[in-house]
Parts: structure tokens; sequence; C-alpha cells
């Protein structure tokens, strides 16, 4: 059993071929179906869905005034380059 805070069940529908695959697996792991999702959501969710949330945060940066100016960027790059750096 898990110790982990688990919401009210949801309800979704998936397509046949993703719903037979998610079986497959169950059945071969002797896993539940849910436990497969879980496990496939929480692997999104820490590569495609954290670079989301990670531009989403940067956007939010940017329209708060946080962001730098490329050119001031480059200006300082160029001069760390020449060796005039402070």
């Amino acid at each position: 059993m898990t110790n982990t805070p688990l919401s009210d069940p949801i309800t979704m529908r998936l397509p046949l071929d993703v719903l037979k695959s998610v079986e497959t697996i169950a059945a071969a792991t002797e896993r539940s179906r849910s436990w497969v999702i879980v496990r496939a959501l929480r692997f999104y969710l820490a590569g495609e869905g954290r670079e989301i949330l990670e531009v989403a945060a940067g956007l939010r940066e940017l329209e708060a005034g946080q962001g730098e100016d490329i050119d001031d960027v480059i200006a300082d790059i160029e001069k760390i380059i020449r060796g005039d750096a402070a």
C-alpha cells in the first residue's frame, strides 16, 4: 500500500491502442492499470512537462521585467572575450 496521498478518482477516456498497451504492461508487471498510468504521467511530468513549466516561469519573469536585454548580454560577453571585464 502507498503512503502517498491520493486525489479523488478521475474519469478519462483513452484511445483503445493506448489502453491495450497499458493493460499489457500492467499484466506483464503484475501491477494495476492505475500504477502504469501514474508512472507514465510522472515520466511525462519529469521531462516534457517540466520543460513546459520552466518556459511558463520564464515568460512570467519576462512579463515582470526580470529579463536582460540580449544586446547588453552580447556586449558583456564581448568584453569578457577581450579581457575588459571587471
